[in-house]
């Protein structure tokens, strides 16, 4: 064996060794870190008939008896509904929220606001509990907020 391939497997073997033992070493580290964490979420607060909602606006196409419908729904903090819903069987409470449309000019009104932040006076709220759903929560009587 000459010199110069002793030389070649040994720095190859000490690449392969660091290599295997830095991620290792840096999982120890982060498992420790993970277990300082707090354990569980605190429960957002509590959201009444009257008060305001504000989050960033989305809509979701979706298929209907009446063809195509688009469904408006606020994401924001996590809200605690008042009783009987709680936190509608999750840990913080909804995130998202589905603004029910009763008419056009309801539609219409958030159709300019998509994809920005908006505000909405909450009158009726519940949780989400019919399959065709897609949020976690249910406003169904709302006005925006200028």
């Amino acid at each position: 064996m000459t010199k110069r391939r002793f030389a070649k497997r040994s720095g190859f073997a000490l690449i392969m060794v660091v290599a295997f033992a830095a991620p290792a070493a840096s999982a120890q580290t982060t498992q420790s870190t993970q277990q300082a964490e707090p354990a569980a979420p605190k429960p957002g607060k509590l959201i009444n008939a009257g008060e305001i909602l504000s989050g960033e606006l989305t809509t979701i196409k979706s298929r209907g008896k009446r063809g195509k419908a688009a469904t408006y729904q606020i994401t924001s903090e996590p809200r605690r509904l008042p009783p009987p819903n709680g936190l509608c069987n999750l840990e913080t409470g909804p995130e998202t929220f589905q603004l029910v449309t009763t008419s056009d000019a309801q539609a219409a009104q958030l159709k300019g606001f998509v994809g920005k932040s908006i505000s909405v006076k909450v009158d009726e709220v519940s949780c989400a509990q019919d399959a065709g759903q897609m949020t976690e929560a249910v406003i169904t009587k709302w006005s925006v907020v200028k």
